[in-house]
């Protein structure tokens, strides 16, 4: 048994596989840091913490002399989209893991929009492999809103309740359908009672400022964390009605800045708060990290060192229900542990996961085997036909010269957009584009409907004869195509067509910045390097269309979302979503 064989270490009975020594071990349990440390490692969990080690070294023991580093338990993401990264879980795992990440709790509701339950089991299968912690939960809102969209596949209560015995499933997603939570839909309630029956976690996403009654339903209904928080009153009233406030840093939603006031400011306890990212771009995680960079971030507005790693550790393991397993260096647990010099300026030195030596200065000690995706998997563009310029026309039926219009605005680095009314010209009888404002398109990839819907949308910022077109379109992950020119617009979506997915740019009929992401449309089995270089290229096809925002291509994949407030775009139409109803694209005219 694991405990007889720990306690014959800790005694010196028998030797460990394993000994780092002399370290400064950052104790998250008791918020001190102990220097002179020793940690003695069997069987991928720790047996000893203390002064010497020495008497559990034998002649096959590996030595490793820490020089005063600082021991800091393995870093823990507890929210997180590895679609976002565009790359799939092995390759996700290879880009963070030297960082100091070694626990990910990946909610793919991305894939289970595109191809439902047997897109999660792909996900858990390629999970169980690595040589890190992935814990997966199971999506609960495909759609996301029902009624309101059309994915490529739907998740049910069944599919809930089956995946709920599967290893490796440790909750249940973001229940984002917070209208469905507050108005006791029959579905959503049998989704959280499945997993409360089974013992598990009930992701929150509750997007919405009004912090009245509706919000006091949707935390009496199950949801125990939430991420969607923009203000330090959000997360002040999560944390008073018991939920767990994940203040999330991930490459374009910047939550962490404002809401860490409830501790530095209002003097809240931090143990009820947490760090997570959401959302990583291949670019981030490639060229700035992943929760080392969140930490790191974190420190910088005014968190003390300790509370800032307790917030991305044992905070995120108790969370979950795991404290006995991770999150804290200690006996009986996981030996995760990251080296580290400087706490202030987190870098991991050293990477230990489930006992091993995996990675030194941000390279790996072992290889890490590609996954076999099947066949299937990167099928999932299907259009009913070849699209012209006319696909992406706005017409109209008055001779005015001027139509007023419901435009979606953008908000530099957060979610939610604003619902504008411009007036916009209207020539050769189609609303056009202009200014800042641009075409926007949502493309049934899916189905083979055949429909393409057209809005627009404000904050881009082009000003070429250019097109956007991408296949990561949370949630529901149809095809998204913004523009100042129709005939780019069509020229984009039929190359996504043609490559199975990604994202493109088109200007002046020219392809000037590509990502292919055949699994899904979502997903690229290359390193993450090689995606993060791809995908600069579209960041740089941005802004040589004008576009000047921080992270504009996961701006743009969230214009379907339609559970994040004002306005967004369905394959149904343009949705408020403040009132969960469509309203026409030309107002009046």
């Amino acid at each position: 048994m694991l405990s007889q064989t720990l306690v014959n270490v800790a005694m010196g009975r028998t030797p460990a596989d394993l000994v780092i020594k002399n370290g400064k071990w950052v104790c998250v349990q008791t918020g001190e840091i102990i220097p002179k440390t020793d940690i003695a490692i069997v069987s991928g969990h720790i047996a000893f913490v203390g002064e010497n080690a020495d008497h559990a070294i034998g002649e096959k023991t590996q030595v490793i002399d820490a020089h005063n580093s600082y021991l800091v338990p393995g870093l823990l993401d507890g929210h997180m989209h590895v679609e976002s990264g565009m790359v799939t879980v092995t390759e996700f795992v290879r880009a963070v893991a030297p960082l100091g990440t070694t626990g990910i709790f990946v909610d793919p509701h991305e894939i289970a929009n595109v191809f439902g339950l047997k897109g999660v089991k792909l996900m858990v299968d390629e999970a169980a492999g690595q040589p890190i912690h992935v814990w997966v939960q199971m999506p609960s809102c495909v759609p996301s809103a029902p009624g309101m969209e059309t994915p490529g596949a739907s998740i049910s209560p069944a599919d809930v309740a089956e995946a709920m015995t599967w290893p490796g499933i440790i909750g249940l997603g973001e229940m984002m359908n917070f209208p469905g939570v507050v108005a006791s839909d029959e579905k959503m309630h049998a989704e959280m009672h499945s997993t409360r029956h089974a013992g598990k976690t009930i992701g929150g996403h509750y997007p919405t400022p009004d912090l009245g009654r509706a919000f006091h339903g949707y935390v009496a209904g199950g949801p125990e964390d939430d991420h969607e928080g923009t203000r330090p009153e959000d997360a002040i009233a999560r944390a008073r009605q018991g939920m767990k406030p994940m203040l999330r840093y991930g490459s374009a939603w910047h939550d962490v800045a404002t809401q860490v006031k409830a501790i530095t400011k209002h003097g809240l306890d931090p143990r009820r708060f947490l760090l997570c990212t959401d959302d990583s771009h291949a670019a981030t995680l490639a060229f700035e990290g992943h929760m080392d960079r969140v930490v790191r971030h974190a420190i910088s507005e005014g968190l003390p060192p300790m509370t800032a790693i307790q917030m991305a550790t044992i905070n995120t393991a108790e969370h979950f229900g795991l404290s006995r397993e991770m999150g804290m260096i200690a006996p009986g647990r996981y030996a995760d542990v990251v080296l580290v010099r400087d706490l202030k300026d987190f870098h991991a030195e050293l990477v230990v996961a489930k006992g091993k030596l995996i990675a030194e200065n941000g390279k790996w000690k072992e290889e890490l085997a590609a996954y076999p995706y099947p066949a299937w998997v990167k099928k999932s563009v299907k259009l009913a036909h070849k699209l012209t310029a006319d696909d992406f026309k706005l017409p109209v039926t008055s001779n005015k010269k001027v139509a007023t219009c419901n435009v979606i605005g953008i908000i530099e680095n957060q979610a939610p957009t604003r619902h504008l009314k411009l007036e916009l010209p209207v020539v050769d009888g189609q609303v056009s584009a202009s200014g800042d404002v641009a075409k926007l398109s949502l493309v049934d990839r899916h189905h083979r409907t055949g429909k393409v819907q057209v809005a627009l949308v404000s904050g881009f910022g082009l000003k070429a004869h250019c097109a956007i077109a991408t296949t990561v379109a949370h949630d529901s992950h149809h095809m998204i195509v913004i523009g100042t020119d129709d005939a780019c617009m069509a020229q984009a979506a039929n190359h996504l067509a043609e490559t199975g997915g990604g994202q493109v740019v088109v200007k002046d009929g020219e392809i000037i910045g590509e990502v292919q992401l055949p699994i899904a449309g979502l997903m690229s089995n290359e390193h993450v390097e090689a995606v993060a270089q791809q995908a600069e290229s579209v960041l740089a096809g941005f802004a040589a269309c004008g576009s000047e925002l921080n992270s504009p291509n996961m701006q743009m994949a969230l214009l379907g979302l339609v559970v994040i407030p004002e306005l967004r775009i369905s394959d149904k139409g343009l949705v408020d979503v403040t009132r969960f109803e469509f309203i026409p694209v030309v107002e009046s005219i």
